[in-house]
């Protein structure tokens, strides 16, 4: 059994857990992280997510296990996730959300990865395959994105246009 740690308000920690899937005690926050893999082409590494996970399109992500940084979370979901090996200096933090349950970090890492040294995790990830921008706004418009990555997906198009 997986189980996260739980912060408050203000992102300290509680020295408390609640395991993976269980409900969010009220008050209390969790850490999500989220990573946009972009090529040299400026295309990005998406992810279909597994059917028991909704089967949309996404970028990768997840959730940090007990006494993991974000950062080592975000390296362990990339490792779980797509068999990618990234130094912890690759990963470039951008932004944090705060909602009302969890603090979603946001991770950009510039790196050209070949399809084929992907190492699918089946629990998690049905396919994987390099988008353009323009390919991405197909699938937010044709509803075949992951609801939840839309908002991520526009603080990192801003973050892009920021840092050009």
């Amino acid at each position: 059994m997986e189980y996260r740690d739980l912060y408050d308000e203000n992102r300290k920690p509680l020295g408390r857990t609640i395991a993976k899937n269980q409900p969010v005690p009220s008050g209390c926050y969790y850490i999500v992280v989220v990573v946009f893999i972009e090529n040299s082409k400026g295309e990005l590494l998406l992810q279909k997510r597994s059917e028991e996970k909704g089967g949309k399109w996404a970028t990768t992500g997840g959730h940090p296990k007990t006494g993991e940084s974000s950062e080592i979370g975000m390296q362990t979901e990339l490792k779980e996730e797509l068999g990618l090996e990234v130094e912890l200096k690759e990963l470039k933090y951008f932004k944090t959300i705060k909602s009302e349950d969890d603090f979603v970090d946001l991770y950009y890492l510039k790196k050209d990865v070949d399809i084929k040294d992907i190492k699918m995790q089946p629990s998690e990830v049905q396919a994987v395959k390099w988008y353009t921008k323009k390919e991405i706004k197909n699938l937010i418009s044709s509803g075949k994105f992951f609801k939840y990555h839309i908002d991520y997906y526009k603080y990192f198009l801003s973050f892009i246009e920021e840092n050009a």
